[in-house]
């Protein structure tokens, strides 16, 4: 999860998902591993949308992205779960399935629009140019099974 101030998502160079420029926002980059479910994707999206990630009047990161009237870019990245420990070749066994996983995601998505008004997506299993201005930077990782 970044905090940007803007960002988008093209596919064969059509915009399919944005945050406005000088909106306050948060780009998630969500993979489903295995094992993952519908409650470990409603959870995090609560989480993602409650971290208090963007700066009080007093410079400190106090207040959500609800506080803020931010925006939410989703994109859906398998390759997270990509493991390179063995090999020059990263290893996707780790990932859920396209169908599950597209599932998951789905469910985040309803999920954060029950918190945020402006969420938008990425196309899901498709080949995406993300751009985005990362806002700090600050870059979170935030994992279900809480190994980190």
């Amino acid at each position: 999860m970044q905090r940007v101030s803007e960002a988008q998502v093209t596919v064969d160079g059509e915009l399919v998902g944005a945050i406005p420029a000088g909106a306050p926002g948060l780009l998630v980059l969500l993979g489903a591993g295995a094992g993952d479910g519908e409650a470990e994707a409603i959870a995090l999206a609560d989480k993602v949308c409650a971290l208090r990630v963007f700066d009080d009047a007093d410079g400190k990161m106090n207040l959500g992205l609800v506080d803020v009237g931010g925006a939410l870019l989703v994109v859906s990245q398998f390759t997270l779960y990509g493991d390179c420990r063995k090999g020059r070749r990263p290893s996707f066994v780790r990932a859920l399935e396209p169908v599950a996983a597209e599932r998951l995601v789905d469910a985040f998505v309803a999920r954060a629009r029950r918190h945020v008004s402006h969420v938008a997506t990425g196309r899901f299993q498709t080949h995406m140019a993300v751009a985005s201005v990362n806002d700090g930077p600050v870059t979170l990782l935030i994992d279900t099974e809480r190994t980190f």
